[in-house]
């Protein structure tokens, strides 16, 4: 990581999913990694996290996710990247995500999943493993 640049981070909390320790947690991991995170509050619509991303220049959008939405939040999220050329943004999210419903969020470009108790290395691994 010595010769790359600081993976900067959003970490976001969309919709009305008012459960966010989980969310300050991991983006303190992420911050003790050595990476540069950005943390949205809460209630954050996806043209908002959208708009905060390309303002602070992320490289990656973080979701955390508690309240089951997670597919339909997703999809629009990555359409609107998508529709506003900005599909080098990486997506991640973590939260209470079904095992079913892993596969669908692959298939629509998420690229890291990381369901309620994967390990801290494993996510920052993961998000390195991206550059």
């Amino acid at each position: 990581m010595k010769d790359k640049k600081k993976i900067r981070i959003l970490i976001a909390k969309p919709g009305l999913d008012g459960h966010d320790r989980g969310a300050k947690v991991v983006s303190l991991a992420l911050r003790d990694a050595g990476m540069e995170v950005l943390y949205s509050g809460l209630h954050q619509s996806v043209d908002q996290i959208i708009a905060a991303a390309v303002q602070e220049a992320v490289d990656v959008i973080g979701l955390s996710i508690m309240t089951g939405a997670h597919l339909p939040i997703c999809a629009r999220l990555m359409k609107d990247l998508e529709e506003k050329k900005l599909s080098d943004i990486f997506v991640v999210i973590g939260g209470v995500i079904p095992k079913n419903d892993i596969p669908k969020l692959e298939e629509i470009g998420v690229k890291g999943i990381f369901p309620g108790g994967t390990r801290f290395e494993f996510i920052i691994d993961s998000i390195r493993a991206l550059f």
